[in-house]
């Protein structure tokens, strides 16, 4: 494999060039005393599935006293499609109590724990794979968790997306044998099975010594059902079908929505469409593209290294040309889709005769137990006992999987008892909001995100109520720091974590998630958020159509012509839409 070297390797890049395909010194770091790992170790364990964190509300504190930070440890799993069967849910609950006692459900359909002591890692890793799954490549420069159309339908075109996304995470996962070494004492557990340690010597016939460039995220959905938020993947595939006839693939590359405040040389991107190819074509063409990524995305600004710069800097026929040359497939005009939403089914509905599967409303993702093992934790607790899996779905929802018509009943008996609202309670705004965790877990926070997101849905639904929109559920999406975890680039109302306490605001995306939000106000104080966006949400209140969504009356209108709190500084932006 002919890689070639940019003048300058970023410091990271030599990280992974030292690691002995991710071991480097974690063993030794893992069996020492210390709370926390170095800056190497750090971006090691970032591929086994762990980010080294601190908590941040007694940061300040303990430098003070010239104490430790109080270091812990998030643990992520790789579960491709977001299926948990109740055995591993019942395992991550326990596992819970390890660190702050609660889940958190990912926009990546994934589970995070969080505040997992140093000590106890290789425990909650071990479990994980006892249970059949694993944290491999659930963080790091690889291809991490593969996300799909996660509606539980009985239709051809949802049972071909889940199988696909499995297939694809196998296809392109690391062959290192270090993390069976770290974590397994060597073994290899089922799930793990054959993908991992299976090439000689550790070697990477598809990474390589140094992986990727940067992270890489592969989606998967279904034709017009955007719920995955398809066009802010490194990777999207769109299965074509003529009735139930598969005629293959839409493949779509070099979305992502990571940026720097005030670096305009880095910004949101929608994917292009790189074209359609057959049924058999998925797999050669998923790794033709990470191969071409692999050589020629930039390992010396991590900053400009995910694959949207280069599709943005070189454009999608030159990348189409080079996918071509490496695969030796031809790659023909993609299929036109409809698009038509992106929001999940919640509530009880029928899959098959008897057999019914519920939509949970779970807000900004998180899993808590109440006082005395109540709350949703010990809901779900209770549900899985009962043998119901889950799925998690990239807007931080829960499925809960295959009811029999007999135990519907007895899972509202539960949901009631534990005090969970019925799915269909969350009105307004409330029903579509995502948020990222970001204080006091996250070491890129600026700002609170999911703490802050209630009281300020609160404060904004005030407004819609006042401008007689009530009705109205715009997408709405707040993170603590611009990398965007929570998609706000491509939400209808998107807040970005700016400063301790202030957020820029980003407007027009829609709610299909085509077209990117434009920023028209930095800085702006949570308490005056409200009133900075009063103006434009009174206006849609007048002169709204029928039906129309508030993203989409924002770019019909003109975001050079809305009127903003006139103390709330603008700036321009712009909004794109997808192809």
């Amino acid at each position: 494999m002919a890689i070639r070297p940019p003048a300058q390797l970023s410091a990271v890049e030599s990280v992974k060039a030292d690691s002995d395909f991710l071991r480097g010194a974690l063993a030794e770091e893992l069996a020492s005393p210390s709370t926390h790992i170095t800056e190497a170790g750090y971006q090691l364990l970032k591929f086994h599935g762990s980010y080294q964190q601190d908590d941040r509300d007694l940061r300040n504190e303990r430098r003070r006293a010239h104490e430790e930070y109080a270091f812990g440890f998030m643990v992520r799993l790789r579960l491709p499609g977001g299926d948990i069967h109740p055995d591993l849910w019942l395992a991550l609950d326990r596992l819970a109590d390890l660190g702050n006692g609660s889940l958190r459900l990912t926009t990546r359909q994934s589970v995070q724990l969080h505040g997992i002591p140093k000590h106890d890692l290789r425990t909650v890793i071990r479990s994980v794979n006892e249970h059949l799954a694993s944290t491999l490549a659930a963080c790091g420069d690889v291809n991490r968790n593969v996300v799909a159309s996660p509606a539980p339908l009985d239709e051809p075109a949802y049972r071909i997306v889940r199988e696909a996304a499995a297939r694809i995470s196998a296809r392109l996962l690391p062959r290192t044998r270090a993390y069976a070494e770290l974590w397994l004492d060597g073994a290899e557990v089922a799930r793990v099975g054959p993908e991992v340690g299976s090439a000689d010597g550790g070697e990477e016939p598809l990474y390589g010594p140094t992986y990727l460039p940067r992270k890489f995220k592969t989606a998967f959905a279904v034709a017009g059902d955007n719920s995955v938020d398809l066009f802010s993947n490194d990777l999207g595939f769109v299965p074509i079908f003529d009735g139930d006839v598969h005629l293959g693939w839409n493949v779509y590359v070099g979305g992502g929505l990571g940026r720097t405040h005030r670096k305009p040389e880095t910004y949101p991107r929608l994917a292009d469409a790189l074209g359609f190819v057959g049924p058999d074509e998925l797999e050669p063409i998923a790794e033709g593209v990470v191969r071409v990524y692999r050589d020629h995305g930039d390992r010396s600004n991590r900053r400009h290294a995910r694959l949207k710069y280069l599709l943005e800097e070189r454009g999608v026929d030159w990348f189409r040309a080079r996918v071509e040359e490496a695969t030796g497939i031809q790659i023909g005009p993609a299929r036109p889709i409809d698009w038509h939403g992106s929001e999940d089914r919640l509530g009880w509905r029928e899959t098959s005769p008897g057999r019914w599967f519920h939509g949970l409303r779970v807000v900004s993702g998180r899993v808590d137990d109440g006082d005395g093992g109540g709350g949703l934790r010990g809901a779900l607790r209770a549900i899985a006992g009962l043998g119901v899996a889950f799925r998690v779905t990239p807007n931080q929802n829960l499925y809960l999987l295959d009811v029999p018509a007999a135990r519907r009943p007895v899972v509202d008996a539960i949901l009631a008892d534990h005090g969970v609202a019925p799915a269909g309670s969350a009105r307004g705004l409330l029903r579509l909001a995502m948020a990222c965790p970001a204080l006091p877990t996250c070491g890129l926070a600026v700002t609170e995100a999911e703490r802050a997101l209630p009281a300020v849905l609160d404060e904004l639904q005030t407004i819609f109520d006042r401008a007689g929109v009530a009705d109205a559920a715009p997408t709405i999406r707040m993170t603590g720091c611009p990398n965007g975890c929570a998609r706000p680039y491509v939400a209808e109302i998107g807040l970005v974590g700016d400063a301790i306490d202030r957020y820029q605001i980003w407007l027009g995306g829609d709610g299909a998630g085509l077209r990117l939000a434009t920023a028209v106000a930095d800085r702006v104080h949570k308490l005056d958020l409200a009133r900075a966006l009063w103006p434009v949400v009174d206006r849609y209140g007048r002169e709204r159509g029928p039906g129309e969504r508030f993203g989409d009356f924002v770019v019909r209108i003109g975001i050079d012509r809305l009127e903003f709190e006139p103390t709330m500084p603008l700036r321009a932006g712009r909004a794109e839409d997808a192809s």
